[in-house]
């Protein structure tokens, strides 16, 4: 895929050129430090991703991204600025990365792109979020940016799922199967039929009915572990 990195630091730009080399599925074909700059190159190199920075002199990324006509190329931006997050993905924005761009968000931000030949992906990793990404939650009217880390429960509503984190409970379109192919086994547990949880977030466990676990959350929640389940976990965890 033919990416154009549009920043006005050309040491940023030289930096994400450099760590895109660990990525040889997404080739650098261009660079622009301004809005103008990078129309003329979007019109050249018709590029099938953009790395926007959000601040620049003139006319801003996010500016340039809505003032563009469909198509429009898939937009990853990198920027200082964590406030500007919601917008973003309110405008499609495939990802969000703070400078200095960790290696390991840019990897998890590549593995997103549409396209993006399954070989080119570690099959166990693939469309997977890590502990450290950070997701854009909507529920209603209300928005949320949040670590993947931070959530530390997750429960099944029927074909919805209930999201804990912080003190917000969204409920997202998604099955609580959907939400597991997602998530990283290393971090988070299939307690029961209705419940995954974050075993970062583990306060205590305890013995209970039947041979399964209680398992307490830090945060107040307490979690049932079937007898079957009791003995993944305890597996897993070295009890």
């Amino acid at each position: 895929m033919k990416a154009l990195l549009i920043d006005d630091e050309r040491l940023a730009r030289n930096e994400l050129r450099r760590l895109l080399e660990a990525h040889p599925e997404v080739k650098v074909a261009g660079e622009a430090s301004n809005a103008r700059q990078a129309r003329e190159q979007m019109a050249a190199l018709k590029p099938d991703i953009l790395f926007l920075d959000v601040q620049m002199p003139g006319e801003t990324g996010m500016e340039l991204l809505q003032s563009l006509e469909p198509p429009v190329p898939h937009v990853i931006f990198t920027t200082a600025y964590d406030e500007f997050a919601v917008k973003a993905f309110e405008l499609n924005a495939l990802d969000y990365l703070l400078k200095p761009v960790d290696p390991a968000r840019l990897a998890a931000a590549v593995e997103r792109l549409p396209g993006l030949k399954a070989s080119a992906r570690p099959k166990e990793a693939a469309g997977r979020l890590l502990s450290g990404d950070r997701v854009f939650v909507r529920d209603g009217d209300r928005c949320w940016f949040v670590e993947v880390g931070q959530i530390r429960l997750l429960e099944s509503e029927g074909n919805y799922t209930r999201v804990h984190f912080g003190d917000a409970q969204p409920q997202l379109f998604r099955s609580l199967n959907a939400m597991e192919e997602r998530l990283d086994p290393k971090f988070f547990f299939r307690a029961n039929r209705r419940q995954i949880i974050n075993t970062a977030w583990i306060a205590g466990v305890e013995p209970w009915f039947s041979g399964g676990l209680l398992v307490q959350l830090k945060g107040g929640a307490k979690v049932e572990l079937s007898r079957r389940q009791a003995q993944e976990f305890r597996e897993r965890m070295s009890l």
